[in-house]
């Protein structure tokens, strides 16, 4: 009798083991997939590197395997493809929650030039997106796209006009998106100071206002985590005062961009 007794205890711990783990593999939920375009650049290597501090899944929209390999290492997911290129990018949206998007040309002439890059391979990206029921596009820009006369489309082949036409593709696709305008990019740490939120692409003069790359990428995965980032377009360096802790805040601050008030 004991026998059988102790039998059935085993048998009661073992089915109630059975149902503790399936109850915590149900509520176990894999980690939503983010694609970054751009991702073997400077900014967007940052991009790769902080979407994997916060949890998220990254796959890599990339033209090199062997390159992004040896620069974006394990545990981030490769697909090759070219925004030019727009049969490429239906698997590399496919079952992705978000894109982040820090492409940019290389070069004022060429098959990267601009208007090939920061036009029209966004808007690639975009139809993309949107055929594949993405739930948000976050886009670096730049400061100064409003500004025709910036000495950048002088330099580079019109390299502003051409992103603020990318901008303009998107907020008006239906996605819901973030636009982020950093100012000049350096090659610093991030959290060292306060970052600036600003909005209406207000002209500088000769001053320079600079954000580390690092810091850019920590916004636009902040940009993720906080819905009140959505529907906005804004400029973003950085400023005297402690590092950010109250992102939230920062977002809520801004006003959603023009016909997105009700969203």
């Amino acid at each position: 009798m004991k026998i059988v007794r102790a039998r059935l205890l085993r048998l009661v711990l073992a089915a109630s083991l059975g149902i503790l783990v399936g109850a915590c593999a149900g509520t176990t939920r894999a980690p939503k997939t983010v694609l970054v375009a751009g991702a073997t650049g400077q900014t967007g290597q940052q991009v790769v590197r902080h979407l994997q501090l916060a949890g998220f899944h990254v796959r890599a929209l990339v033209r090199d395997m062997d390159k992004a390999q040896s620069q974006l290492g394990e545990g981030v997911e490769l697909v090759k493809g070219d925004v030019k290129d727009p049969a490429s990018l239906d698997a590399a949206v496919a079952g992705v929650a978000a894109v982040i998007s820090s492409i940019g040309a290389r070069g004022k002439d060429g098959p990267d030039r601009p208007e090939m890059i920061d036009f029209e391979g966004v808007r690639n990206l975009v139809d993309a997106a949107k055929t594949a029921r993405v739930q948000q596009f976050v886009l670096v820009s730049s400061r100064g796209v409003t500004q025709d006369d910036h000495p950048l489309n002088r330099m580079f082949g019109d390299v502003l006009r051409w992103k603020l036409k990318g901008e303009d593709y998107l907020r008006q696709s239906g996605l819901a998106y973030t636009v982020i305008r950093p100012g000049g990019l350096l090659n610093e740490p991030a959290g060292k100071s306060d970052i600036a939120f600003e909005q209406g692409d207000r002209r500088i003069g000769n001053t320079v206002l600079a954000i580390p790359r690092e810091d850019v990428a920590i916004v636009c995965v902040q940009a993720l985590l906080n819905p009140e980032a959505r529907f906005r377009t804004f400029e973003i360096h950085r400023t005297g005062g402690p590092p950010v802790t109250g992102w939230k805040a920062k977002f809520a601050g801004l006003k959603p961009d023009a016909g997105q008030a009700a969203r």
